[in-house]
Order: C-alpha cells, then structure tokens, then sequence
C-alpha cells in the first residue's frame, strides 16, 4: 500500500545513496546520449541531420509514442559494429551504477540494425561483450531481452528469432515494443510460442497507447510473464484483479509516460492507485536518454511529484526484484540489499 509524508527528506536520500533496485524497462538504444551519437557518427562516418548535440538534445521533445520513434530509429544509424554496440552498453551501465542498479534486464531491437545490414550476431556480440563484464566491473548482474518491433510483420519476426537462435544461450526472454495501436499482440502469437518451446521468458509491451484489450491478449494469447508498461489496466476492473491475483509484474515508466503524452503531469500518474489496488509495479527509466532520466532520476520524479514516503520507495525497489528474471538465491540477496537500505 502506498504511504505518503509531508516532507521526503532530499538530504537524507543522497545520505544514503539510492535504493538498490532492478531495471527491467530499458532499451539499450534508448540509451542513446547526443555526446555518444556523435562520437559514434564520426567514427562511421554518418552524418547526422543536427549540426550540434544541443540541436539534437532540443530534438528530444515528442508529441507522441511515433514522434519519438522517427528519431529513435533515425539515430540507430550510428550504431555498426560490435565495438558501437560494446561502447553503448558500458555507457549506460556507468549511469546505471551511480543510479543505484544492481540487476539489468535490457532490451535490444534487432529489427532495427537487421535492415540497416548490421547481422543480429554483431548486435549480440557487441552487447554481450559489455554485459559480460558488469557484475565485476559496474556490480550489476544482467540479463538481454530481444525484442520484436510490433510494427512490423509476424513473419520478420519469425525470421529474426530463426536468425537468433545460434546466440539463444545468452538471451533470457523475448520482447515486443515500437508502435502499439494497430499492432495487438496476437499478432505475435506463433513466434512467442516458439520462444516458449525454446525455454525463454516471455514480456511484451502493452497497455501504454493500446487499450486494455492488449493486455489481456499478452496474458492469454503470448503467455506473458510480465507486463511492459500496463497503465491503463486500471481502465478494467477485471483485467487488475487479474493482474492483482496472479501478481503479474507490470513495468512503469513514470517520465516516459509524460513525454510521450501518455500522462498529462506526474503528479497525475496513476501510480499511487496501483499500488493502492495491490499491482505488482515497477519504476524503470524506458528510454532514458529521450526521456530525461535514468532509473533513479524516475524514482526522485515520482517520490517529489508524488509525494511518496521512503517505505513506498523500498517497495518499489523490492518490486523491481521481485519481478526479475533472477534465480531465487540471488533475488535475496539483492532484496536483503533493499531491507538494510537507509536503517543503518
């Protein structure tokens, strides 16, 4: 249940550092900083539509979920190699270190180099390559979660995890992202299946721009074991008595959902009554480089906006590991982690 206190004590919280916590809504493209895009832009030789990273940075405002997707993918045309994709993890683990995460589940869209002819295995190679590092380097334990893009076809997405499968011992789970409204998620039906039959998790993103309806097709149709965004389950009574009773995950992204005109202000984010109707939520940071935050520049934003006490915090930061895909001696260590936080 969500608490509030007068007063959140900044000072105190920077005492203390942040809560450990799990990210599990991160898209490793949308870690993307200008600074990065341009350094990568010079050594490929690409050039980009922004003579500055203050143009490109003043770029970062969306009117929408497609808005943002036009850029999103307009800048992947800086990532090509292995080393690119190396460099682009290590930098977002840097940030994610000072930001208080101890466990990555991150995302990658293969779609989107595959059609730019960079090969899936140079985008795993070059991911993994940082990700094997980052429990001894940034003390983060990881996981990579491959993505279909939902505007696409089925069939493309059949062929992405067919071209995938010689790399499947280093991904965890399977994912659905990009443009939801038109795309439900049974139209993915037949790869998830696949992904099932392989041994791998299963998330989508849904919920977010798309109705209910998404939500209960990701549950009952892709065999969902987690929910990207879901907040406008609350718009079905049912379906979260559903996602109360079989304790679902649900990822939020609190910054993301107000730059992408989901939510108005965050001080009108729904997040409060989730937790209030017994959801299991999570605050992750989405696209932080777009978006205007890291994961816990999410948590500062809902704790002031909010006006969410420090137990409300240890909550969610219990969550995020309560809904990750760890194995269960390491879940507690890292939520013995979150207990000791802060009572020392």
């Amino acid at each position: 249940m969500p608490t509030t206190s007068p007063a959140p004590d900044p000072a105190q919280n920077a005492a203390d550092g942040p809560f450990p916590k799990a990210e599990l809504h991160l898209h490793i493209e949308g870690t993307l900083e200008p600074e990065l895009a341009f350094a990568l832009a010079e050594r490929n030789g690409v050039t980009l539509p922004y003579a500055t990273e203050d143009e490109l940075r003043r770029a970062y405002s969306f009117s929408d979920l497609q808005s943002f997707l036009n850029l999103y993918y307009a800048l992947m045309a800086v990532l090509r190699t292995e080393d690119d994709f190396a460099d682009l993890t290590h930098a977002y683990l840097a940030r994610a270190q000072a930001q208080g995460v101890r466990h990555a589940e991150i995302f990658f869209d293969p779609q989107a180099h595959t059609a730019r002819g960079v090969p899936v295995g140079t985008v795993i190679e070059g991911l993994t390559r940082a990700l094997d590092t980052a429990e001894e380097r940034y003390g983060i334990t990881t996981r990579l979660i491959m993505c279909f893009l939902r505007d696409e076809s089925a069939e493309s997405a059949l062929a992405t995890f067919e071209a995938a499968r010689p790399y499947l011992d280093r991904i965890t789970a399977v994912g659905l992202d990009s443009a939801e409204v038109g795309h439900p998620p049974s139209k993915f039906k037949e790869v998830y299946a696949l992904a099932r039959e392989a041994g791998l998790k299963c998330v989508a993103h849904a919920g977010e721009e798309g109705p209910p309806s998404y939500v209960w097709e990701a549950l009952d149709v892709l065999g969902v074991d987690r929910v990207d965004h879901g907040v406008r389950c609350l718009e079905d009574e049912r379906l979260v008595a559903r996602l109360v009773a079989d304790q679902v995950p649900l990822t939020v992204c609190p910054l993301s959902n107000v730059r992408l005109r989901v939510i108005g202000e965050l001080a009108d984010h729904p997040l409060p009554a989730m937790l209030e109707a017994g959801l299991l939520v999570t605050v992750n940071s989405d696209d932080p480089a777009y978006f205007g935050g890291y994961a816990d520049d999410n948590f500062t934003a809902v704790r002031d906006a909010l006006n969410l006490d420090e137990e409300t915090l240890r909550t969610l930061a219990r969550n995020s590991f309560r809904a990750s895909f760890l194995d269960e001696p390491t879940r507690e260590a890292y939520l013995k982690e979150v207990e000791a936080h802060g009572r020392t």
